[in-house]
């Protein structure tokens, strides 16, 4: 189920106290806060450019439970970006390269991997088996694949992609009223012939600014803090330094989240 709105009782042992004393100083973290965040659990799509700061920011933040999902094995070609792996594991699957840093970064959570290719069978048993999901896969047929899943499971999915100089993020919870990634993206041949990092090329450090964005948002979203991204996409151009955000609306029509919309009006 989704992350109760109700203050879990404040359990932090003098360690934790001590390594997230900076959340707790916060008036809009505290204590509080932090227990929501040791409480909660994140599904991580991809654990390459995009997955490597989001896992590090959310496993630093203290978020207790992180799924990693990913069948690729570890290439020399990644580590320009990809800084949850190191030199000595190319050749190892990432997900357990990516758990080694992560808990050597934070032994206090668990870590999860689920070393395979998202398919239609797993997809909808693993998104139910964590609070919110972070998808930064980069290619749409996974990106579609995580949408369905989440908006049958209620599930809140922050989506980041990028390519060459550019990122974007947003925000999707169709299950409360908002857009969900199919509506801004509807399935075409020219998304699904879009070029992938390996054919566009990528700048290394617009993963990093984009995936830190990312995890931004999901803890924002763990928190019940601040603006939320739900029916907005923002837009990063790297070469001219320009944020840009626009606003979007749910489709009615959509074939993935339309009949909750329908629902609601009727």
């Amino acid at each position: 189920m989704p992350p109760s709105t109700t203050p879990p009782p404040i359990d932090l042992t003098e360690a934790e106290i001590r390594r997230y004393s900076r959340h707790i100083l916060l008036p809009e973290v505290g204590g509080t806060g932090q227990m929501r965040l040791k409480n909660a659990s994140v599904l991580i799509v991809g654990a390459g450019g995009l997955g490597s700061p989001v896992a590090c920011y959310l496993a630093a933040a203290g978020v207790g439970r992180i799924g990693l999902v990913d069948h690729d094995h570890v290439e020399l070609s990644n580590l320009q970006r990809q800084i949850l792996h190191t030199t000595e594991r190319v050749g190892q699957p990432k997900v357990a390269s990516a758990a080694r840093t992560l808990s050597a970064l934070n032994p206090d959570i668990r870590i999860e991997t689920h070393e395979a290719r998202l398919t239609p069978d797993n997809a909808e048993t693993l998104v139910a088996a964590y609070d919110l999901v972070c998808d930064g896969s980069d290619n749409f047929e996974t990106r579609y694949l995580v949408n369905a899943a989440c908006v049958a499971q209620r599930r809140t999915l922050v989506s980041a992609a990028i390519a060459r100089f550019d990122g974007q993020l947003s925000t999707f919870r169709p299950h409360r009223g908002g857009p969900c990634y199919e509506c801004l993206f509807p399935r075409t041949q020219a998304a699904q012939d879009a070029l992938s990092c390996g054919d566009a090329g990528i700048f290394g450090a617009v993963a990093g600014v984009l995936g830190t964005l990312q995890a931004t948002e999901a803890l924002k979203e763990l928190l019940h803090i601040g603006e939320t991204l739900a029916g907005r996409l923002l837009l990063w151009d790297a070469l001219a330094t320009r944020f840009t955000t626009i606003t979007m609306d749910a489709d009615p029509a959509c074939p993935v989240c339309g009949s909750l919309h329908r629902d609601a009006s009727s």
